[in-house]
């Protein structure tokens, strides 16, 4: 999937899904102009049903993205593992714990 993550699916990631080279320009009133002429005369109906399953993906992943907005830097996280080995303590552990728990993939 090459849709961007952490922003809502779009048409023109419908299209590059369909066509990972097609040379295409979309618009926020919906208009697509192709600059490639559409060698593969991709549909509108192909292009719709496309993102609707990007759409579901995403909706999916709520729990990731929160969960990933929620993490502790990766220099914190290594920072708590050292001083954790230090000091026989599961401050990391812990820490992941909470943001997994906040954030369970049953809350899609």
């Amino acid at each position: 999937m090459t849709i961007r993550h952490n922003k809502e699916p779009q048409t023109i990631d419908a299209i590059i899904e369909l066509k990972t080279d097609a040379i295409v320009s979309t618009f926020a009133d919906g208009s697509i102009v192709w600059h490639d002429d559409n060698p593969t005369n991709i549909t509108d109906k192909q292009i719709s049903d496309k993102l609707a399953v990007l759409v579901t993906e995403y909706d999916a992943q709520v729990y990731a993205r929160k969960r990933q907005a929620e993490y502790p830097s990766i220099g914190d996280q290594l920072d708590m593992q050292y001083h954790d080995q230090l000091n026989g303590t599961t401050t990391w552990k812990d820490a992941i714990a909470k943001v997994k728990a906040d954030n369970p993939k049953e809350n899609k």
